[in-house]
């Protein structure tokens, strides 16, 4: 019995035929005769043959790999995001080639230059921006560039992008009807894009109507920054609500407020996350915060993978809607009125 790897030249001993004839016969659409394909097939199963789908790959223009770069990979959201990533282009009949961006700091270039050498049919960005260089190289590889949450990046780049100033406003209506007038605002010392735009837009809102806001922003994306940010800003009696950027964040903070700082949330305390990871819904955090569904961007995703048109005919744009997403941690003053209007 021979050790190793079963290859298409096995098969073709086996079944008295060329090695093209095999080839053709695992190619869709390629060319061979009925009585052929049929011995070739008998032949591989029992062999027990497995086409190397990594080198046909590179044998064609395109794989049917699609490079994801990444980081954070143990907060909730990205996990979520990768998990209906994965899962859809499974359906699709390609395969998800995961970088960690953490490996590479803050080279993002290097982590695509190594994707483009397999001939990826895409590469999916969802940590850290790509240097203007890159992208071209992509668009000369007719390989699809595919930012999510990026930002504003030159080049030819398929961009899809949360609502944030459409979230950070809806956090701040709410803390408002809570009546809260002297909020904070928490997020990540990482320099996020999209962290910086709900926050901004949060910030614009509270000041429109007359609040005060005081801002933190230091720290990893996790649970921990958030606990720090509480023990930090609860220092000051005055502030009376905290919109974090994301939900990990406030639920640090949530957890740190009640049972170790011994606030009464949402009485006398309104928080506020963003993302509706999960966690947040589980009865002991019942976090109030803003949705941006994992379905759309998956959606989104294919989207771009579908599009026929040439990568020089232009980039496509999509925007995440939002949606607040009321629990236990905001609406003390209001809740029987919203629960009867529900009725």
């Amino acid at each position: 019995m021979k050790s190793g790897f079963i290859t298409a030249a096995d098969v073709a001993r086996e079944a008295g035929v060329s090695r093209s004839a095999v080839s053709r016969t695992f190619t869709p659409g390629a060319s061979v005769s009925r009585d052929v394909r049929e011995r070739i097939l008998r032949a591989a199963e029992k062999l027990g043959y497995r086409v190397n789908r990594l080198a046909q790959g590179l044998q064609m223009a395109q794989s049917n790999l699609v490079g994801v770069v990444a980081s954070n990979l143990t907060s909730p959201f990205n996990t979520a995001l990768l998990d209906g990533i994965s899962a859809a282009l499974f359906t699709r009949g390609l395969q998800c080639m995961l970088l960690n961006a953490e490996a590479a700091r803050d080279d993002i270039g290097t982590l695509v230059n190594q994707v483009l050498e397999y001939r990826v049919r895409a590469v999916v960005i969802l940590s850290g921006a790509p240097p203007e260089e890159i992208i071209e190289a992509c668009l000369r590889n007719d390989v699809r560039l595919i930012l999510i949450n990026r930002g504003t990046l030159p080049g030819n780049a398929d961009k899809i992008d949360t609502n944030d100033l459409t979230g950070g406003q809806l956090a701040a209506e709410r803390m408002l009807l809570d009546g809260r007038r002297h909020v904070a605002t928490v997020r990540s010392g990482n320099g996020s894009v999209s962290q910086k735009r709900r926050t901004e837009s949060f910030v614009a809102r509270m000041s429109e109507a007359g609040a005060r806001v005081t801002p933190w922003m230091s720290g990893p994306n996790n649970f921990e920054t958030g606990r720090e940010a509480a023990r930090a800003l609860l220092a000051d009696s005055s502030i009376d609500g905290a919109f974090c950027a994301t939900d990990l964040i406030a639920l640090g903070f949530l957890d740190t407020a009640r049972f170790e700082l011994g606030m009464d949330v949402p009485q006398h305390f309104s928080i506020i996350g963003f993302d509706n990871i999960p966690e947040a819904a589980w009865p002991s955090h019942g976090l109030t915060t803003v949705s941006h569904p994992i379905e759309a961007f998956i959606d989104a995703i294919l989207s771009c993978l579908d599009d026929e048109r040439q990568l020089s005919e232009g980039a496509l744009n999509f925007t995440i809607p939002v949606e607040l997403i009321e629990r236990e941690t905001t609406g003390a003053r209001t809740r029987k009125h919203t629960s009867k209007a529900a009725l």
